[in-house]
């Protein structure tokens, strides 16, 4: 019953990002945004803190990663007013408003005031925009994110909890579930480092997301190079970071979806085998979420693990080129003659 709760709202928060980056105004860049607010303060923090602070012993780099790790929702603000064309000052006073704050409450403040902000810069004349910043934008920004905190952790950091408590009662099921859905995020405009953010997902569930997403590196770079996607570097990049090639992902749904379920899912399983940790939320990516790992789990354990799941990885990538080689699919020549006749 649980496994099947957990299950349920995590589908339910993925539908909910996906109905507001397909229908909210500007809702494709401010996700985009809160991706990158997650790398500038959890990556920093990750691999800061949890690599050279915790497993280096550098005391400095700890603390360059705890300073990090505290400043998601200035990071989110920021970025989500500058993604909505807010002027960069304007953009940094709104998130330097939310300092102590998390993430998602960032996130909702800086998009909810941006707009507010975008009409005072139209609006206002030269010199009262300024003082309209100061005076109205910026407590508002504060008191939203705020406001918004409670509900926050009693809804998605609760769900994560959920999450988290029913991988322990069934790791090989959930690692199939989560892994299978965290691989398909990363490949998505959602981010699988924004939703495991959002989640404050840690110990084995953010392990399965942080390996599940470095084996999909291996698995797409094959799936690409077999079925003829685009040229080398398309190939590459997609390995490296999968939403560098979203329009391709895009406009391939059935074999790239279905090809990285089923590897994310075995990858799962075999994350959860090892019973691995990651005690750093959001570093759900492929380079950083396995450096991070090695900073929680000894390091003999994480690397048969990690190549295990490269060459599942691969070997799913493989199968699946097998599977759709009749699959009618649209190359990166299609789609710009595509783009052309539009034009």
């Amino acid at each position: 019953m649980e496994i099947l709760k957990g299950t349920t709202l995590l589908l339910l928060v993925l539908f909910l990002f996906w109905l507001f980056s397909n229908k909210a105004p500007y809702g494709m860049k401010a996700m985009g945004a809160l991706a990158s607010g997650a790398v500038a303060a959890f990556l920093v923090e990750a691999f800061q803190l949890y690599v050279g602070g915790d497993l280096f012993g550098i005391s400095f780099l700890g603390e360059v990663g705890k300073a990090a790790g505290g400043m998601g929702g200035v990071a989110a603000a920021a970025l989500v007013a500058l993604a909505l064309g807010v002027s960069p000052v304007y953009a940094l006073m709104m998130g330097v408003v939310c300092s102590g704050l998390g993430l998602l409450p960032g996130f909702f403040a800086g998009y909810m005031m941006a707009f507010v902000m975008k009409v005072v810069e139209k609006k206002a004349p030269a010199g009262l925009d300024l003082l309209g910043a100061i005076l109205i934008v910026a407590p508002l920004t504060r008191l939203i994110a705020t406001w918004i905190t409670p509900l926050v952790d009693a809804t998605l950091l609760n769900i994560g909890g959920i999450i988290k408590e029913t991988t322990s009662a069934n790791p090989i099921l959930m690692g199939i579930i989560l892994g299978g859905v965290i691989t398909v995020v990363a490949t998505a405009p959602l981010s699988s480092m924004a939703l495991t953010a959002m989640l404050g997902l840690t110990g084995l569930p953010m392990a399965i997301g942080a390996l599940a997403v470095f084996g999909s590196s291996f698995m797409n770079y094959v799936l690409f190079d077999r079925l003829k996607f685009g040229n080398r570097r398309t190939t590459i990049s997609v390995a490296v970071e999968p939403l560098t090639q979203a329009n391709i992902i895009s406009a391939n749904p059935i074999p790239i979806y279905v090809t990285n379920f089923f590897g994310g899912a075995l990858a799962g399983v075999i994350v959860a085998m090892f019973n691995l940790v990651n005690d750093a939320t959001g570093t759900a990516t492929p380079i950083a979420g396995l450096a991070v790992m090695y900073g929680f789990n000894d390091p003999v354990k994480v690397t048969i693990c990690a190549v295990l799941c490269a060459v599942s990885g691969a070997l799913i990538g493989f199968l699946g080129s097998i599977v759709f080689k009749n699959f009618r699919i649209k190359t990166v020549a299609d789609i710009e003659r595509q783009d052309q006749q539009v034009a």
